[in-house]
Formats: structure tokens, sequence, C-alpha cells
């Protein structure tokens, strides 16, 4: 009897790792936003890492995180180092791509918990007297990603941060 149940046991384990297996290369979670603002006023909100403790989520996340600032003030070429307590973990965010008011693209990479490169944009597109604000983030599936990936939404649990980062960023781009 204890033969069969590790059999299963071992069939059920051997189906997760293949279907694994087949799960996309990639991924991309993203979320948008309808600003009561134009985008002259939300992009310098997201293109100095200096002003993202008035809206990011993460920055919450460890009062007392070590933050490194380099590269240029704004822009392509700043730099954002960060090291934390378990949940902020440790990485660095550089601005590869800044163009006024419409696109921010930003290379991330993950220290801690594990490693991970990344890209999120951020696109902004006038409407009316109003902005949409989209926040991306997409970037390679290891197979390790993959495997979690069958157990853990990352779009539920990346994509609730994003909601409430552009929930603060509305905040404060209407004020």
């Amino acid at each position: 009897m204890l033969k069969k149940i590790a059999l299963v046991i071992l069939a059920l384990a051997v189906i997760v790792l293949i279907y694994a297996a087949t799960r996309p290369d990639t991924f991309r979670v993203e979320r948008t936003a309808r600003i009561a603002a134009p985008a002259e006023k939300i992009f310098p909100l997201i293109n100095d890492f200096h002003l993202w403790g008035e809206w990011s989520p993460y920055e919450k996340l460890d009062p007392g995180m070590k933050r490194t600032f380099g590269g240029e003030s704004a822009g392509r070429g700043a730099t954002y180092a960060w090291e934390g307590n378990d949940k902020a973990g440790a990485g660095r965010m550089e601005i590869a791509e800044s163009t006024p008011s419409s696109k921010i693209a930003i290379k991330l990479e993950f220290i801690k918990p594990f490693e991970v490169r990344n890209m999120a944009e951020f696109t902004l597109q006038p409407q009316g007297g109003a902005t949409q604000v989209t926040w991306a983030m997409h970037g390679p599936s290891p197979y390790i990603a993959k495997l979690m990936g069958i157990f853990f939404n990352m779009d539920q649990m990346i994509g609730k941060d994003f909601e409430t980062g552009l929930a603060n960023l509305k905040t404060a781009s209407e004020k």
C-alpha cells in the first residue's frame, strides 16, 4: 500500500514538473489608472527616484531601509539602490529611458531575497484634462519562477502593489 501511495505522489510530482516546463518563458504584470492631472505634473514624480517616497508602496516596506542614489539626479542614468528587511529585500534600479511626460523605462535588479533582472515601464497618455498612467513590469521567467507560478499568482501579488502605487501617485498628483 505504501508503495502505491509513493508511486502516486511521484507521478503527481512529475506531472507538476512537466507542466511547469510548458509555461511561458516571460511574464508581464500591468495596471492602469486614470489620474486627473496633466502628464507634466505626474512625470517628475516617477522620473526622480528621490520623490518615490511620496507614492511607491515599496518605500513603506521597511522604515529603516538604507537607500543610495547615484548617477543623474533624475531621468536617464539616475540610479537607486536599497537594502532593507526581509520584506524590502535588496536591489538596484536605473532609469534606462526617459521621454518627457510620456515614458520611463527602468532596469530592475533584485539581489535579495533572490536574484532577478526585470524591466519596469511607466507610460503616460494624456486624455483631455487627465492622464492614463500604466505601470508594467516584464522579464524572463526561469524554470523556478514557472514552478512557483503554479502555486502563487504573481500577477495578483505584484498587481496589488501596482494598484496601491498608482492610487498613491493619483493622490500625490491631484493635490
